[in-house]
C-alpha cells in the first residue's frame, strides 16, 4: 500500500532526523526509503517503482523477495530457530556439504559476513603458516582489492587501511598492484602464507584481474607452499555466470570466502576449502554464535538451489551481453568491465558519476556508484530481457542528462 505523497514526505524527514540523532554517521543514504518489491522491481513508501540494478550491493541475486527463498524462511522460523553450534543442525550440515560439493571439495566454516569470511581465511594462512615454521608469516594482497571492514580484513584492504584512524592495525599484509605479475612474484617468498586477491574486484569499481595475474599466484603459492585465497563474497553465487568465478578462470584456488547473495538476504557467510588445507582450523580455535543458525542456512540453501540452476546461469550471460551492448557507444561510457552481470560502467572524463546515480534513481533506476568515475550494475541473476531494457533506458536518461 503506498502513502501520499506529503506523508512520505514528512515520514522521510522523521527518519533522517532520527537518523542524525541516533546512528553513527557512516553512510551518505540516498533520499528515498524502500518498503517493497519483488524480481527486479523496488517499490518506495509513495508506492512508486524502480527498475533494480544493484540487488541491494549484490545480496539480492535471485531477485527480491524470490518466494521460495520466503517460503524457506518462514516455514523454518516457524519450526526451530536454532540451539546454538553446541548441537547438530540439520540446515547448517547440508549447507557446508553444498558448499563444499559445490566447489573446492574440502571442508567449509560457516560465518555471518564476507568480512567474519575472510577472518576465518587469515586466521586459517596463519595458523597454517605457524605448523610450517614460519615465526612472522605474511598475506599478500592486491591494491585497490577490498576484503571487509574489520581489523585483520581492513588491513588486507590497502586503500582503507587508515593507521592515523584505526591504527595499530594488525601487521603482516603486503600489498602489490593488481596489474604487476613480477611484483606479486617478487612479494612471495619464504614468509608468505598465502596471496588474498578479489578475481573480479567489486568495490574498486569492477576491475577483473587478469589471467596471467592469476596464474602467477597460483604458481608462486606452489613454489612457497603458501595457499591462494579467492575472496569470492560478491563474484560468487552466479554473479558471473558461473557459480563461483573461479570455475570460469585460469586456476583452482585452495581457499574460497562468501557472502552476499549467499543467505538469500539474511547474514550469512562461509570460508571453504580444498581438501590440500585438511581440517582447517580445529577445536576451539574459531567459532561464531550465530553462524549456521536454521533459518539463515535454510535461506542459503534455498539461494543456491536457484542461483545454481543452469537456466539461471544461462540468464546472466544472456542478459549481461544486453547490458553491455544498451551502454556501449554512449558517449558518456568510456569503458565497460566485467563479467556476467557484474558490470563497471568507467564514464567519460568531466561525467560524475554520483550525479548519473542520483538522476538515475530520480528516473526509477538504482545503480550504484563505488568512485567518482564508475557506476556498478549488480542487477538481480533473474532479471527478464523487458526489465532489464528498461533499466538501461532509465540509465541512459541519465547518462544524458548529466553528460548534457
Amino acid at each position: 500500500m503506498s502513502t501520499p505523497a506529503g506523508a512520505a514526505e514528512a515520514r522521510l524527514e522523521l527518519l533522517r532526523e532520527a537518523e542524525a540523532r541516533y546512528a553513527m554517521p557512516t553512510y551518505r543514504r540516498a533520499p528515498v526509503e524502500f518498503v517493497g518489491g519483488e524480481a527486479a522491481t523496488l517499490r518506495d513508501a509513495e508506492g512508486r517503482s524502480y527498475v533494480d540494478l544493484f540487488s541491494g550491493l549484490s545480496v539480492h541475486n535471485a531477485g527480491n523477495c524470490n518466494p521460495r527463498i520466503v517460503a524457506a524462511i518462514a516455514e523454518q522460523a516457524a519450526a526451530f530457530g536454532g540451539a546454538s553450534n553446541l548441537f547438530y543442525s540439520e540446515p547448517a550440515i547440508l549447507l557446508g556439504e553444498r558448499l563444499v560439493e559445490s566447489s573446492l571439495g574440502g571442508r567449509a566454516f560457516l560465518c555471518n559476513s564476507g568480512a567474519e569470511a575472510n577472518e576465518c581465511a587469515i586466521k586459517l594462512a596463519r595458523r597454517r603458516a605457524h605448523a610450517r615454521g614460519i615465526d612472522r608469516p605474511e598475506i599478500v594482497v592486491l591494491d585497490h582489492g577490498f576484503h571487509g571492514r574489520t581489523l585483520a580484513a581492513l588491513a588486507a584492504t590497502s586503500r582503507l587501511a587508515r593507521e592515523d584512524l584505526f591504527g595499530p592495525l594488525p601487521p603482516g599484509f603486503v600489498a602489490v598492484p593488481r596489474d604487476d605479475p613480477a611484483a606479486l612474484a617478487a612479494a612471495v617468498g619464504e614468509s608468505t602464507a598465502a596471496v588474498m586477491l578479489e578475481p573480479i574486484q567489486g568495490e574498486a569499481g569492477v576491475h577483473p584481474i587478469a589471467d596471467e595475474m592469476l596464474i602467477v599466484a597460483r604458481a608462486a603459492c606452489d613454489r612457497s607452499g603458501a595457499l591462494l585465497v579467492y575472496d569470492e563474497v560478491q563474484t560468487g553465487m552466479g554473479r558471473t555466470g558461473t557459480l563461483w568465478a573461479y570455475q570460469a578462470g585460469p586456476v583452482t584456488p585452495d581457499v574460497m570466502t562468501s557472502a552476499k547473495a549467499l543467505g538469500g538476504g539474511l547474514p550469512v557467510g562461509a570460508c571453504v576449502t580444498a581438501p590440500v588445507v585438511g581440517e582447517g582450523l580445529g577445536l576451539g580455535e574459531h567459532g561464531s554464535t550465530f553462524a549456521g543458525g536454521p533459518v539463515c542456512a535454510r535461506a542459503a540453501l534455498a539461494a543456491l538451489d536457484l542461483l545454481s540452476d543452469p537456466a539461471t546461469l544461462a540468464n546472466v550471460a544472456e542478459r549481461g551481453a544486453e547490458l553491455e551492448a544498451g551502454l556501449a557507444g554512449h558517449a558518456a561510457v568510456a569503458a565497460l568491465r566485467g563479467r556476467g552481470l557484474m558490470v563497471g560502467v568507467g564514464l567519460a572524463a568531466g561525467v560524475d558519476a554520483t550525479a548519473v546515480a542520483a538522476a538515475a534513481l530520480a528516473n526509477g533506476a538504482v545503480v550504484n556508484a563505488p568512485n567518482e568515475s564508475t557506476i556498478r550494475l549488480l542487477p538481480p541473476l533473474t532479471i527478464e530481457a523487458g526489465d532489464l531494457a528498461e533499466g538501461i533506458s532509465r540509465l541512459r536518461a541519465a547518462l544524458d542528462a548529466v553528460a548534457g
